[in-house]
């Protein structure tokens, strides 16, 4: 294994843009991995160790990290703490990311309301709707609520870069038009069935229906066995 360099950095844009969405996904698996291992005091870790614990592959580990330079030392495997610090710094967490929510519903202040996106760099900047009963409000972590007329102007104010959208499906498609001309480039879409954004906007749905039907399917092929 070679010598780490310490200031490694991500690739220029037109490098990362050939690199697989599920590589990136494979990261940050990667980094609660050594969240854990560093939770537990652990300083360095060599890929077959960290594979055999989390049940992962070290050859793709090796292959996944190689794309955006050399981080083990020879002997020693992986510094835990400057591995999980180049990973933060490549999945773009090393600062906070600001988000916005959109649709103060149950699932809206449900989400707003999770501790776990804070611990991970993700800061739940506002929320929007329609609904004058809820506008001026908060969440129960004290997310304020506002007019999705004022997006624009909030989202230029706080600098919100990803909107998470939590809106019936009949008006999903009206607010991801909203968040686009409100500046947002990144989206993530809760609401069933299929949005259409412009090219330079990156869209990723969690359709919860579809995974549970996939689970259903499980359960109804057992059954049938």
């Amino acid at each position: 294994m070679k010598r780490a360099n310490k200031g490694a950095v991500p690739p220029p844009r037109s490098a990362t843009d050939a690199i697989s969405e599920l590589t990136t996904n494979r990261l940050s698996v990667y980094l609660r991995c050594l969240n854990a291992l560093d939770a537990e005091g652990v300083r360095t870790v060599s890929s077959r160790a960290l594979a055999e614990q989390f049940h992962l592959n070290a050859a793709q580990i090796r292959k996944d990290l190689a794309y955006f330079g050399e981080f083990g030392v020879r002997g020693v495997g992986y510094y835990v703490k400057e591995l999980r610090r180049h990973l933060r710094e490549i999945l773009g967490i090393d600062k906070a990311v600001r988000v916005a929510i959109m649709g103060a519903g149950n699932l809206g202040l449900a989400l707003a309301d999770y501790p776990g996106f804070r611990d991970e760099g993700f800061e739940i900047a506002a929320m929007f709707d329609t609904t004058p009963d809820k506008i001026g409000h908060a969440s129960r972590s004290g997310v304020a609520i506002y007019d999705i007329r004022e997006l624009r102007a909030v989202v230029r104010r706080l600098q919100i870069t990803i909107a998470v959208i939590a809106v019936p499906a009949e008006s999903a498609q009206a607010v991801v038009n909203s968040v686009v001309a409100g500046g947002i480039k990144a989206v993530l879409n809760f609401s069933p069935g299929g949005l259409q954004v412009p090219a330079d906007v990156k869209l990723k749905s969690v359709d919860l229906t579809v995974s549970l039907e996939s689970l259903s399917f499980f359960l109804a092929q057992g059954e049938g066995a």
